[in-house]
């Protein structure tokens, strides 16, 4: 029996509500994502199995199932399920809410009380749930986006088990679509499928969105191209993060940078932002860009990438692309230098082609008496004992006096760098 085949559990094809909705699982086997908490004997899937629940704090991007699965718990374990909002609740209400939980416990009922947004609530409101989440009145299960060490109160998590989970893959939200359009009565490629799931960015409710204002403009059952465009505004670039165009575009975008163009630069990182490329994964190519291709040319390419990084995962998208952007630009203006990546290749190949040395006396640490009496750092010249901190002590094994390994350029920095270098090289050379 194919996927399509198969209607998801409790839902009707002509249901009004919007598709998100409609397709919330009844059961935790079609829960999708997040099998590093519920697969098969982790935590998470224990406790509700056991019906051994306690208070919990869902932390995760948005539309990654957490609302979902506080109402999967709810269900499983029969407890009654209250949906509170931080935005528009205040201490009034969670008064009143808990008044009704504590009633219903005298009567035997548990209840969920799920707050989303729980970030939203100030000190004193997260206060206000302490005395009922201690007395069992409730099980609190709390969604946020941010990261609760920061914006939930201490006292409430240490009453609550944290659990984080994670943005959706291509692969986990394509399965969601496929579920979706079984429900829409549609048809689509799965190509189609996958852009989609690369433009929602690990987000399910945005492919839901997508595909119900597509399924509107669709043409005789088929969801194509042109809905698909025609619902998000915007034309979508074929584009396979683990296929040749993915290797394609980064290579294009490498090369540029090495060559100095940063028109072109800009024009390759805007094809993968379009396409919906992980952010990370741009950020990780281009430091490795600023280590490999300008090094000691310009030190500060390095601060610059790690400093974009950090921008791109604190803003997220789309506020953090602009950080890709300035550090493209960046990168393809610095002077360029392959001589540090050179020398570490030629360091390399020597260690592992060459008998292993043994390290020099004067470079052993001598923290016994008997290491001392053997020889260890005799000889040891402290670079601070002198003038200029330079001394003449070789700390290369005796084979290996003399090799060069980085041969400085005289772009940027690395000139300055190079004329340091070859000045404590003759000193060494003449001692």
């Amino acid at each position: 029996m194919s996927l399509f085949d198969i209607t998801p559990p409790g839902f009707e094809k002509d249901d009004k509500r919007p598709l998100a909705e409609r397709m919330r699982p009844d059961r935790l086997e079609d829960f999708v994502g997040q099998q590093h908490i519920l697969g098969p004997g982790k935590p998470l899937r224990v406790q509700i199995e056991k019906d051994q629940l306690q208070s919990l704090i869902l932390w995760g991007p948005p539309g990654v199932g957490k609302t979902t699965l506080a109402r999967l718990i709810s269900r499983i374990t029969k407890c009654d399920f209250v949906p509170f909002s931080a935005v528009l609740s205040g201490i009034k209400d969670i008064k009143t809410v808990m008044a009704d939980a504590e009633r219903a416990r005298r009567l035997g009922r548990r209840t969920v009380l799920f707050v989303d947004e729980i970030h939203r609530f100030n000190k004193a409101q997260q206060d206000a749930f302490l005395p009922y989440v201690e007395r069992g009145d409730v099980i609190l299960i709390g969604a946020t986006t941010e990261n609760p060490s920061f914006e939930v109160v201490s006292a409430l998590l240490s009453r609550a088990k944290v659990y984080a989970l994670h943005a959706l893959s291509v692969e986990e939200i394509v399965t969601l679509e496929e579920r979706a359009l079984h429900v829409l009565a549609l048809s689509a490629p799965k190509d189609l499928l996958e852009q989609i799931a690369i433009y929602s960015n690990g987000d399910a409710r945005t492919a839901y969105n997508v595909l119900e204002l597509a399924a509107a403009v669709a043409r005789e059952g088929v969801l194509d191209r042109d809905a698909v465009e025609s619902a998000i505004e915007r034309k979508i670039q074929l584009y396979d993060k683990s296929g040749e165009e993915h290797f394609n575009l980064i290579s294009a975008l490498h090369k540029s940078v090495r060559s100095s163009d940063a028109d072109a630069a800009l024009y390759w990182l805007a094809r993968m932002l379009e396409a919906g490329e992980d952010r990370m994964y741009i950020a990780r190519r281009l430091m490795r860009m600023a280590i490999e291709d300008i090094g000691l040319a310009d030190p500060r390419a390095l601060e610059q990438a790690v400093a974009a990084q950090q921008a791109v995962h604190f803003l997220g998208v789309p506020e953090g692309d602009q950080a890709l952007a300035q550090l493209a630009i960046y990168l393809s203006v610095a002077p360029k230098s392959d001589a540090a990546y050179r020398a570490l290749n030629a360091a390399m190949e020597t260690a592992s082609t060459k008998m292993a040395e043994p390290v020099p006396m004067q470079l052993r640490n001598a923290p016994t008496k008997l290491m001392k009496e053997w020889g260890y750092s005799s000889g040891y010249q402290h670079a601070h004992q002198f003038e200029d901190a330079m001394n003449t002590m070789e700390c290369l094994p005796e084979s290996l006096r003399g090799t060069v390994f980085y041969q400085p350029t005289n772009r940027g920095m690395e000139q300055r760098i190079g004329e340091r270098l070859e000045e404590i090289r003759k000193k060494r050379s003449e001692a």
